[in-house]
């Protein structure tokens, strides 16, 4: 059985498919046309699609936005338009020809991904953090994701960390998305987050914003471990060593909770694999 999987993200997307030992047997990844809107990546993503001219049984897909996961739809996404309320599982159908389709948001997958493949192996409650163009978050526990009652559990990226800060997509002021993704940054600052990353004193400061997120992120859920996947967290110790440092002053001195606080992995495969587990665990 060949299952297709799509990582659709602010900045990029990646198409692959595994075989059903979960052996990788193509990848493609295309940056995204943010003006192109929708229509564009869904163009682009048949094409590879037809390129490839293999059987396909079966396809799960990670959202970079909000997906209501009961209803099997995507509800938005603040960096591309065209996404509000669209049923991208009955596009893959019609489109593509693939009747079971399954899907949830990018960083529900990619805790699926680096909790079963990668950095979180064996660590449960688990955290996984997502941070690239955006902010986002999953929650995976012993029992599988915690999607909350509506599927907007873990959207860390939206907890406002500088009350009348910045305006930020969503409409509110301040959110850690706004004062920490790539996007705000190289907008901020005139420079990719990867160049700012080489840069220790830029880095100080930015980690006291970066540890307020994830201080509510220790506070409210104790995870064993929390794993942070993205493009941004490619800088390694750069970001890492003055990020743990940090934690641990903001978080209090009577807290015994773990600040275990490492990179994915899996790359820029997190949500891929993620998305192979969805779909094992979906039965589509």
């Amino acid at each position: 059985m060949n299952t297709l999987v799509i990582d659709i993200g602010g900045t990029k997307f990646t198409v692959a498919v595994f075989d059903d030992a979960g052996a990788m047997l193509r990848r493609k990844s295309r940056a995204t046309d943010r003006e192109g809107g929708r229509d564009w990546m869904l163009g682009q993503i048949a094409v590879v699609k037809r390129e490839w001219a293999m059987p396909l049984d079966r396809c799960a897909i990670g959202f970079g936005g909000p997906v209501d996961f009961e209803m099997q739809i995507v509800a938005l996404s603040t960096h591309v338009g065209g996404w509000a309320d669209f049923d991208l599982c009955g596009w893959v159908r019609r489109e593509l020809g693939i009747e079971n389709v399954v899907m949830d948001n990018d960083a529900n997958v990619g805790a699926m991904g680096e909790g079963i493949h990668g950095a979180g192996r064996g660590f449960r409650p688990l955290f996984y953090m997502t941070l690239s163009t955006g902010i986002g978050g999953g929650i995976l526990t012993a029992d599988g994701v915690y999607r909350g009652a509506d599927s907007y559990a873990g959207e860390l990226g939206h907890l406002t960390i500088r009350p009348g800060g910045p305006d930020c997509l969503c409409g509110s002021q301040g959110c850690f998305e706004r004062m920490c993704c790539g996007l705000w940054l190289e907008r901020d600052h005139g420079k990719p987050a990867k160049e700012l990353m080489d840069n220790p004193a830029f880095v100080e400061n930015y980690v006291v914003d970066f540890a307020l997120g994830l201080k509510a992120c220790v506070m409210l859920l104790n995870p064993a471990r929390i794993v942070i996947g993205g493009g941004i967290a490619k800088a390694g110790d750069k970001l890492f060593v003055p990020l743990r440092k940090e934690l641990r002053r903001q978080v209090p001195s009577w807290s015994r909770a773990r600040l275990d606080v490492v990179p994915g992995s899996l790359g820029d495969d997190s949500v891929l694999y993620g998305a192979l587990e969805l779909a094992r665990l979906s039965r589509v």
